[in-house]
């Protein structure tokens, strides 16, 4: 999969909806779930489907006790703004969220299906980098986003449509799976919405570390 010329331009489109970032509101996760101290996991096969790389919802570390402000932006209003412009809506999309296993998940709930994006938080940035790569390595058909296009990060997506990023101790998947493999009034690619969702969250992250 050529992916650079597409990511390129939709890098333009990041720049013109930032305008400032900020975590999901003052509140944080709508269902916070802990669970007891555990050990440092590796992906596995076994748990979820090929497309996430593994069960990327277990431990990288010591369970802390809620997100980052950085993870709460996965469910602020710059991507709940992207994605209403990207796809035409009439009002930005519902969402419930939740906190387990130093994981942030967001859900988008579309018309056209689920929209997920987590954030996991490792103990400090070599074990995520860690986990990304055993990510990658059981990821089907995963591709390397290279270039301009990773804003300088690891990263890479599968072709159903799943973006992952990693960034300091933060591993950011963008899992636009469950949707059409076209979307919007443009027409938009399932691929390119996931790409789009996980560069205008990096910018905030990046802009407000």
């Amino acid at each position: 999969m050529h992916t650079n010329k597409p990511h390129l331009a939709l890098l333009l489109l990041t720049g013109l909806l930032l305008s400032g970032c900020a975590a999901a509101g003052a509140a944080g996760p709508t269902n916070t779930s802990q669970t007891p101290d555990s050990p440092v996991s590796s992906p596995t096969t076994s748990s979820a489907p090929a497309h996430h790389g593994g069960d990327a919802h277990k431990s990288t570390g010591t369970i802390k006790d809620g997100p980052s402000d950085a993870a709460l932006m996965v469910c602020g209003d710059q991507p709940k703004d992207a994605l209403t412009s990207i796809l035409g809506l009439d009002a930005p999309p519902h969402t419930v969220n939740d906190w387990a296993n130093n994981t942030f998940t967001c859900t988008y709930h579309l018309s056209a299906g689920n929209l997920v994006i987590s954030v996991q938080e490792a103990a400090d940035q070599p074990a995520a980098l860690t986990y990304f790569e055993a990510m990658q390595a059981l990821a089907k058909d995963a591709v390397t986003i290279n270039g301009l296009a990773n804003l300088g990060f690891p990263a890479y997506e599968t072709p159903d449509g799943s973006a992952v990023f990693q960034k300091d101790n933060f591993i950011l998947h963008v899992d636009a799976t469950n949707l059409p493999a076209n979307l919007g009034p443009d027409n938009i690619t399932r691929n390119a919405l996931a790409y789009q969702l996980s560069t205008t969250i990096l910018e905030c992250w990046i802009k407000h570390p």
